[in-house]
């Protein structure tokens, strides 16, 4: 809990720019060092000391001691478009109660999972090249078979520890990374369409597998005007993660295709490997198994939704995930929190749970 003071007094401080100096100078201290010892952790927080900084802040005690909440613990990479910077703040912290129940509940119920934090061999000078041949390498190692995207979600929670939520967020976010001193998480618009929703889920799990070496940006626009190298990089494992060279070759060639039949392929395959026509256009152009002639001859109109005159409509993922659910549930059965206040966490009514239970395949708790 003393790590926990320490890092949400820190994160209050840099919100209001304040130096390590002026802030000492409010809490009344002689000098910074006893305030930096506060936010690392190495110095415990007195009761009045606690209550000062609630004044200064203009926040609740709770604030500070909540277990049901990151507050300058964890570190954000946002996929979206166009959202205000107030409004995605306020998201993130709801997103950050999600992950600290989790968190708080896993330990309580003694179910924490391993994590386990493989780091790719890619730095900022590696090429798309090596991007790509990780992604295939990614897909071989843990044997995602031939449609890698409808086994991605579990090989990340079940091999690696990655906590995976399907989420309904505000407008304009496609998903996130989220890492924590001793948790991965990745959150996924559940309401995208399915091909975009796995090629964010490969994406991200680029940012967690290289987050040391290439820290991502808080902040990532999905159609910006110029693409940064890291996610550059991360597109170029995703696609390759998702369309393994292997994989495709099971398609046959390409290079002698054309017109309605390469469209109506493209079309065909994306449908069976759960991704976008579009990104097995970009795939195939850049293994040089589709030229640029054939590329340039596609209209896009044709690759649009794979090729129907409106988005599939497949069912949305449940919301959350089974292991998420099954904390829950755990935490529920052994009285670690009440449904009331797990309810508030998780934005649903308590009449909501049987069946966020059942979508999962999870036995209710015995209240419910």
């Amino acid at each position: 809990m003393t790590t926990t003071i320490g890092a949400r007094i820190k994160s209050l401080r840099e919100q209001r720019r304040l130096s390590q100096e002026d802030l000492a100078e409010q809490f009344g201290f002689k000098d910074r060092q006893t305030l930096s010892a506060i936010e690392t952790g190495d110095r415990k927080v007195a009761a009045d000391e606690l209550l000062r900084a609630a004044q200064i802040f203009d926040v609740s005690i709770d604030y500070f001691t909540d277990p049901f909440m990151l507050a300058g613990e964890g570190r954000f990479s946002w996929r979206q478009t166009g959202i205000d910077g107030d409004r995605l703040r306020g998201y993130e912290e709801s997103a950050g109660r999600l992950i600290a129940a989790f968190r708080t509940l896993a330990r309580q119920t003694g179910r924490k999972p391993p994590l386990m934090r493989p780091a790719l061999s890619l730095s900022r000078q590696s090429s798309f090249d090596d991007a790509s041949a990780a992604g295939e390498r990614f897909a071989a190692e843990f044997g995602l078979g031939d449609v890698p995207a409808s086994r991605l979600a579990d090989v990340m929670a079940e091999k690696l520890g990655i906590l995976v939520l399907m989420v309904d967020p505000i407008e304009g976010v496609s998903g996130a990374a989220c890492r924590l001193p001793e948790l991965d998480v990745v959150l996924i618009n559940r309401n995208e369409i399915a091909g975009r929703r796995h090629f964010d889920l490969a994406h991200e799990l680029f940012h967690i597998l290289t987050w040391d070496k290439m820290p991502p940006e808080h902040i990532e626009e999905v159609m910006p005007k110029k693409r940064s190298r890291i996610e550059q990089l991360a597109d170029n494992f995703a696609s390759a993660l998702l369309m393994p060279g292997a994989v495709l070759d099971r398609f046959g060639e390409w290079g002698s295709l054309a017109g309605e039949e390469l469209v109506d392929r493209l079309n065909a395959v994306a449908d069976e490997l759960l991704v976008t026509s579009q990104a097995l256009r970009w795939r195939l152009v850049g293994m040089g198994r589709l030229s640029r002639a054939q590329s340039d001859a596609i209209s896009d109109d044709g690759l649009r939704n794979n090729g129907r005159a409106k988005p599939g409509r497949t069912e949305a993922p449940p919301l959350f995930s089974r292991p998420f659910v099954q904390i829950v549930a755990a935490a529920l059965d052994e009285g670690q929190t009440s449904i009331r206040r797990i309810a508030s966490i998780l934005d649903l009514a308590i009449d909501d749970f049987a069946e966020l239970f059942a979508s999962h395949g999870v036995e209710a708790p015995y209240e419910l």
